[in-house]
């Protein structure tokens, strides 16, 4: 299906009039809205799982469980999101690749996006990507378009969307503006709806980790609209730049790494986080993301990837907090995607070795807390 020509300007009583309407491109974008829509109205709420506490504490952590998803990550609300915004403001055409620069679980999610409206896909990611993840984006028609630094993805991705005529979709400019953070059943008025029964109904705080901004955005936002007292925590793993960029107050802010939790952490300042909408920020070292997520399995029997790990070690921290302080309440963060995907990195003794990552410290600073109720120094 091809693009119309602009028509030339008719003249009637001195109006210049053009008229680019397109009966048969509306036609495709009415039935790729409709196929968009529909994936949501199939789509069932996800979990929200409990973390156990001893009960004298009186706090209650729960994960909100996004892996559950037909494309098993918390990216498959987003790659909605961006496919439903590009689809309405006419950016994504039939027949034209939709580009993506992600370390994987966006570019799942929208490679699933580009095969059910049939309209190509490439991922742009970095080399060291999980096989698993690469061969998901096969699985979904997509294709994958590798860089050797993480930070040249944006203009490989650029190039790519003008060298073939797609659209480069740019989920770190418009994750937080294509997600409706007013409601419609985004991620945190699912989470206050699923809470409602809870004995804390409103949690003290709501933990989230960051690689576009666009989900802490979105929570923060709620929150603060329907005049919650929820804070709203961001956990920043290594060689990222988000914690330093908030602490500073410098947009500009870059690093010289990528970062080895993939899904979050970004070399700059990305234009969909929002800096001031949230109230604190935690570095988190890579060693202690893993020692969380091993810490899940052993307490719920489920593995988790790496935003998973980094988020839970601030929601623990938190917890901690809260117990040294005599305060009740309730903590949430995110089971974002399964740790099937990382079985080769996060869950692997061999990969810690030679990434030169000592979880021990990190290990027994959980195991102390959850024994004791004291956070060790």
């Amino acid at each position: 299906m091809s693009t119309p020509r602009p028509t030339q300007p008719t003249h009637c009583g001195g109006t210049l009039d053009v008229d680019r309407s397109d009966a048969e491109y509306r036609a495709w974008l009415k039935e790729a809205v409709r196929k968009v829509r529909a994936d949501a109205n199939r789509s069932a709420d996800t979990h929200l799982l409990r973390f156990p506490l001893p009960e004298h504490w009186g706090i209650d952590l729960y994960l909100k469980d996004e892996s559950t998803h037909p494309t098993g990550s918390l990216k498959h609300r987003l790659a909605r999101s961006l496919f439903l915004y590009g689809l309405c403001n006419g950016w994504i055409r039939p027949d034209r690749p939709v580009i993506e620069a992600s370390s994987g679980s966006t570019a799942v999610s929208e490679a699933y996006f580009a095969k059910l409206i049939g309209v190509p896909f490439i991922a742009v990611m970095p080399r060291t990507t999980s096989a698993e993840k690469c061969r998901l984006i096969e699985f979904h028609g997509g294709r994958c378009h590798f860089v050797d630094d993480s930070r040249k993805m944006y203009e490989a991705s650029a190039a790519l969307a003008a060298e073939t005529g797609g659209h480069y979709m740019d989920q770190f400019t418009y994750a937080e503006r294509a997600t409706d953070w007013r409601g419609n059943n985004n991620i945190a008025e699912s989470i206050f709806r699923q809470l409602e029964l809870e004995r804390f109904p409103e949690p003290a705080w709501i933990v989230a980790t960051a690689g576009t901004g666009g989900t802490s955005a979105t929570i923060a936002r709620y929150a603060h609209s329907m005049q919650y007292d929820t804070r709203v925590c961001v956990a920043d793993p290594e060689n990222s730049c988000f914690f330093e960029g908030w602490t500073a107050g410098d947009l500009d802010v870059t690093c010289e790494r990528g970062s080895r939790i993939e899904g979050i952490g970004r070399p700059r300042m990305e234009p969909s986080f929002v800096p001031a909408a949230i109230d604190r920020m935690m570095k988190v070292p890579d060693a202690a993301t893993v020692a969380a997520l091993r810490a899940l399995e052993a307490a719920i029997g489920r593995k988790a990837g790496g935003s998973t790990g980094t988020g839970l070690w601030s929601a623990l921290k938190i917890v901690a907090e809260m117990v040294a302080y005599g305060r009740t309440g309730s903590v949430v963060t995110l089971l974002c995607d399964s740790g099937d995907r990382y079985l080769d990195k996060y869950y692997s003794d061999a990969w810690l070795a030679e990434q030169g990552l000592d979880i021990t410290p990190y290990t027994a600073a959980i195991e102390s807390l959850l024994a004791t109720g004291v956070w060790p120094d």
